[in-house]
C-alpha cells in the first residue's frame, strides 16, 4: 500500500445555510457566531486555514466520526463564513497544521482506533507516513490536541 496522503476538507455547502440563521435561530441548534480576535486561533474545517482577525465564524457542534463503533465521536469545530472547500493537493500539508500541537488517529476498515500519537505539526508528515505504512490503517483523523477538536480526516491518495 501506498503511505502517499491526502487531507479531505469538509464541504462548505453542508454549513452555507447556517450563516444565514439568526443569532437566536444558531442558539436554538447549538451554534454560536462568533469574530476571530487572534490568528492563529480560528481554524476553519471547510478552508483548513486559520481565521484573519475580525473574520465571522461559526462554532458548530459536529458529528466528525460517524461510524457503526464504540469510536463514534462528535465536538465542536470552527466554519469561516464564504470558506471554499480546500482540496490539497497530494502530500500536501495545510499551512494552519504546521504550527499547532496535534492529536493523530489512526482507524482501521471497521472504524477501530489502531493507533494515535501527540506531535507537533512539523513530525505530522513523518507520523502520517509511518501510519499509512501499516496496512490495518484505512484513514487517519487529526485532532488538536489541546482542546481535542475535530480538524479533518487524511486518507491514502
Amino acid at each position: 500500500m501506498t503511505n502517499s496522503f491526502q487531507f479531505v476538507a469538509l464541504p462548505s455547502k453542508q454549513f452555507e445555510p447556517l450563516f444565514g440563521m439568526s443569532d437566536a435561530e444558531l442558539r436554538a441548534v447549538n451554534v454560536r457566531r462568533m469574530i476571530a480576535d487572534e490568528k492563529p486561533g480560528f481554524p476553519c474545517r471547510v478552508s483548513l486555514a486559520d481565521a484573519e482577525v475580525g473574520e465571522i465564524v461559526l462554532l458548530v457542534p459536529f458529528k466528525h466520526h460517524d461510524v457503526s463503533s464504540p469510536y463514534r465521536a462528535s465536538g465542536p469545530i470552527i466554519i469561516r463564513r464564504g470558506a471554499g472547500t480546500a482540496t490539497p493537493a497530494v502530500n500536501e500539508i495545510p499551512v494552519m497544521f504546521t504550527h499547532r500541537l496535534l492529536s493523530l488517529r489512526a482507524y482501521d476498515a471497521a472504524a477501530m482506533l489502531v493507533g494515535a500519537e501527540i506531535i507537533t505539526g512539523r513530525e505530522l508528515e513523518i507520523a502520517i507516513r509511518n501510519f499509512l505504512a501499516n496496512d490495518t490503517v484505512n484513514y487517519l483523523h487529526i485532532h488538536n490536541a489541546r482542546p481535542g477538536c475535530y480538524n479533518c480526516r487524511v486518507v491514502r491518495a
